[in-house]
């Protein structure tokens, strides 16, 4: 999934020589990514990166999670199997109210009010996503989040011919 700011602004740092220097609310974000799994059980992270005015982040959502025993309680039912809506606006909610706690400015919206999705349906998908996320910052220039973009990028014009159907919330 990729999470844009509200108007695109640049609010987690800067690219400098491909590399991403980040900034305490870059910290945030990161903190509230980290923490996901202790709010929903059922949820494993996989690559995940923080730009200047985005994120990108793989999201594994489990039947039920491993290793675990509790139940909820008076229905002897397994953890509930969160939606993807759900954990990216949690996801945004709290690395939002924490970043305005922060910054003094309550209230004051941090996200675009969408947010986009990919289904990765196999390993080949899997492994060109995790590299394209790991290697973003490097692709800066190019990236299409870039309000500066002097190119096209490659991974995404390979997304957009994956796509079975428009499954994307929020679009632009």
């Amino acid at each position: 999934m990729t999470i844009c700011t509200k108007d695109r602004q640049q609010r987690f740092g800067e690219i400098v020589n491909g590399e991403m220097r980040r900034n305490d609310l870059a910290a945030i974000v990161q903190s509230c990514w980290n923490d996901l799994p202790n709010h929903y059980p059922n949820v494993g992270l996989d690559a995940f990166v923080v730009m200047p005015n985005h994120v990108h982040g793989i999201i594994i959502i489990m039947d039920d999670p491993v290793g675990a025993t509790s139940r909820r309680p008076h229905t002897g039912a397994g953890f509930p199997r969160p939606y993807l809506g759900n954990v990216v606006a949690y996801f945004k909610y709290e690395s939002a109210k924490r970043i305005n706690k922060l910054s003094t400015t309550p209230g004051a919206p941090l996200w675009h009010r969408g947010y986009y999705d990919h289904i990765i349906r196999d390993d080949r998908s899997l492994d060109q996503i995790r590299d394209y996320i790991i290697e973003n910052p490097q692709r800066w220039s190019s990236d299409k989040q870039n309000r500066d973009s002097t190119g096209d990028d490659e991974f995404d014009r390979w997304m957009n011919s994956t796509i079975d159907k428009p499954t994307r919330k929020g679009q632009e």
